[in-house]
């Protein structure tokens, strides 16, 4: 808790984004099979959801299953989606009693059934809630986002193109970009996460696992962007003046 009082609440990111990784190799560090290391993260989608409330962070997104992920062990596919099914049920109670709004983004028709109704029933109860949205990534890619945002823009019959149009056909239409994207276990990459949204975003890489993320580690995460000149092509002179 020692990190939060360094936050200062007037410049919070409106939006942050989370690449949840290494659940496998915590498993791998402790011995256990690979699925125990998603199990055991559920704690941390816990506190990550829980603090950014919290600090009055307003959106959330997680990135739960990229299009990606389908090439993994089908037992493990398996797994997760017994894992989601049973993760989204449990958590329920706990949305609605922080006024949490659920939403997701990615093509849910390849979701397995059970864990697509399970995703649209948390939905539907929770649209009403006027607390922070977290928004889970289920087989999302960003490049499946913007493919999918310009066939849309075809079939309504756009005929001229511009970034703001293609934000407007995007899955992330009714959400602001992310002004912070978190990842995990060390690695330095976005995998394919919300490449048309993070043209400005702050990058924030941590040696933490998954598994292991805590209020703490976020608190430090948003501290790190507080401390960041945001000048989006400008120079810090420019900014100085525009102040």
């Amino acid at each position: 808790m020692q990190q939060e009082q360094h936050i200062d609440s007037d410049n919070l990111p409106r939006h942050v984004a989370v690449i949840m990784d290494g659940n496998g190799r915590w498993a791998k560090k402790q011995g256990v099979k690979r699925i125990l290391g998603h199990q055991n993260a559920i704690k941390a989608v816990r506190e990550v959801t829980e603090g950014s409330a919290e600090l009055g962070i307003e959106y959330l997104t997680l990135y739960a299953f990229s299009t990606e992920n389908w090439e993994r062990p089908k037992h493990e596919v398996d797994g997760l989606m017994t894992l989601l099914v049973k993760t989204i049920k449990d958590e329920i109670p706990t949305l609605v009693e922080n006024n949490i709004k659920l939403s997701s983004i990615g093509n849910r028709n390849d979701l397995p059934t059970n864990a697509r109704k399970s995703l649209e029933d948390a939905i539907l109860l929770t649209e009403e809630h006027t607390g922070m949205e977290l928004i889970l990534a289920l087989n999302y890619s960003g490049r499946w986002d913007i493919v999918n945002a310009v066939e849309n823009m075809v079939k309504a019959g756009e005929t001229e193109i511009g970034a703001d149009k293609i934000s407007r056909y995007l899955s992330t239409a009714n959400i602001p970009d992310p002004e912070l994207l978190i990842r995990t276990s060390g690695e330095m990459r976005i995998s394919n996460f919300l490449l048309w949204q993070m043209a400005y975003t702050e990058l924030f890489f941590t040696e933490v696992l998954w598994p292991d993320f805590r209020k703490k580690d976020l608190h430090q995460a948003i501290a790190s962007y507080q401390r960041r000149e945001r000048r989006f092509g400008k120079t810090s002179e420019q900014l100085k003046i525009r102040a």
